[in-house]
């Protein structure tokens, strides 16, 4: 069963055996259904003007449904990418080019146009995930991998008096070290906060289990939205980027923690304490506190990272800029230049702080980056090639950071959209950044 689990859905034999079938569903949607009233020029003709019609009709709807997405319902902060959109297209044109062969054709031609349809959906579909690159496999999509694994063993915890471990700086292990780092999840609860949150999960290196352990640093990672911190696990696929690092560098690198600063998939409580809930306060006391007391780690604040992608990015960036004495550096990938609920500022205000924009204001981080100054921090950041509006963002944000004293690196990440592959292909680099910041010589 292990093979069905491992098939690749980003690249590989099935993402091109989709392809090619939906190529052919396409091509067959396009051929006319025959009726013996009608000649061929006829029917080509009529056939021509209504697949015409459908693509007139699923663009049009799907351009309505986004705006309604974005401008009335709010569900998300920002456009939607425009290659998402343009992958819906084809998908619903052929649903509505498969109902309008029903009145024209016999039901066996009928059905064949049914499967050439779900074919050219399924297309759209897996071009889509593609473009995220947030299910890579068959178990991404499944959540089979999650399910395994465990709770956080006691035996992996920091035990009573016990202290952070040997200075890191030249440190070598008494005895051989694991192959690669475990995963592990574990309740972090909102003691201050109040938040009820998921599962977060934890990435401890192979240097976590030497007897001779050393000062090991942190690294936390947030998730983007909709979205929840198994995302990390699958589109970020973290695991295998840690594991990478730790195994060209004695077995050492950062322990990885994810919170869970929305508490569902759908929230968005943009890192701020407000009326919708005390995230700030979940990121900023709850969480450091539970990795300080529960996870064997360097408890000195200057070796803390906070990370992540799109929204995870954005509220890295705002815990850098108000808690620089919890995190002291920043890997943001495809931030927001702000925090935001939806597309117009005041509605975000209207939402999170009714009636007090200044509220609001004085928490953002480019608000923040005017008044104070981070000489002893570093923020990296990322965003896709071909994704404008946070390309933008990334010269923003640098250029504020930069005033206000951070080490700042930033970079466009060449071929590459609003999607994970910001974070994969530069993160070994990243954390070179934070080997730099740390004074450590990975």
């Amino acid at each position: 069963m292990d093979w069905l689990l491992d098939i690749r859905l980003t690249d590989g034999p099935l993402y091109w055996t989709v392809l090619v079938l939906g190529v052919g569903g396409a091509a067959y949607l396009l051929v006319p259904p025959w009726r013996a009233s009608e000649t061929a020029a006829l029917r080509i003709r009529a056939w021509a003007i209504r697949i015409l019609l459908a693509l007139a009709a699923a663009f049009a709807l799907v351009a309505t449904v986004h705006w309604v997405m974005i401008n009335v319902l709010t569900v998300f902060p920002e456009l939607v990418p425009d290659p998402v959109l343009l992958w819906f297209v084809p998908g619903v044109a052929a649903v509505i080019v498969g109902i309008l062969r029903l009145p024209r054709t016999d039901w066996a031609h009928y059905w064949g146009g049914v499967l050439a349809a779900l074919l050219v959906v399924l297309l759209s579909a897996i071009q889509i995930n593609a473009y995220f690159g947030l299910n890579r496999t068959v178990s991404d999509l499944l959540g089979t991998a999650l399910a395994r694994i465990p709770v956080l063993e006691q035996d992996l915890m920091r035990h009573p008096g016990e202290s952070d471990g040997v200075p890191l700086q030249g440190w070598k292990p008494n005895g051989d070290l694991p192959a690669g780092g475990v995963l592990r999840k574990a309740s972090i609860p909102g003691t201050d906060s109040g938040m009820n949150t998921r599962d977060a999960y934890i990435y401890l290196p192979p240097a976590y289990f030497a007897a001779n352990r050393p000062a090991l640093p942190v690294m936390v990672l947030v998730a983007g939205q909709p979205g929840g911190p198994a995302d990390w696990l699958t589109g970020g696929a973290i695991r295998g980027h840690m594991d990478s690092f730790a195994a060209g560098h004695g077995g050492v690198a950062p322990v990885v923690v994810i919170p869970d600063p929305n508490g569902s998939q759908s929230a968005n409580t943009m890192c701020m304490d407000s009326k919708i809930a005390k995230a700030d306060t979940y990121l900023s006391r709850d969480v450091p506190r539970w990795i300080s007391t529960t996870l064997a780690v360097d408890t000195d604040h200057k070796h803390w990272a906070i990370g992540g992608f799109s929204f995870g990015g954005t509220c890295a960036v705002q815990m850098g800029t108000r808690h620089p004495d919890i995190y002291a550096d920043v890997l943001a990938f495809s931030s927001e230049a702000e925090p935001a609920i939806a597309k117009e500022r005041q509605k975000t205000v209207d939402a999170a702080f009714p009636g007090h924009p200044d509220e609001f204001l004085k928490q953002t981080p480019l608000e923040i980056m005017k008044h104070q100054r981070f000489e002893s921090s570093g923020m990296y950041l990322t965003a896709g090639q071909n994704d404008p509006e946070f390309v933008g963002n990334v010269h923003t944000l640098a250029a504020a950071a930069e005033n206000a004293g951070f080490t700042v690196q930033a970079h466009e990440v060449e071929h590459t959209g609003h999607s994970w592959d910001t974070s994969s292909k530069r993160f070994a680099d990243a954390l070179q950044f934070l080997g730099k910041q740390w004074g450590l010589q990975w």
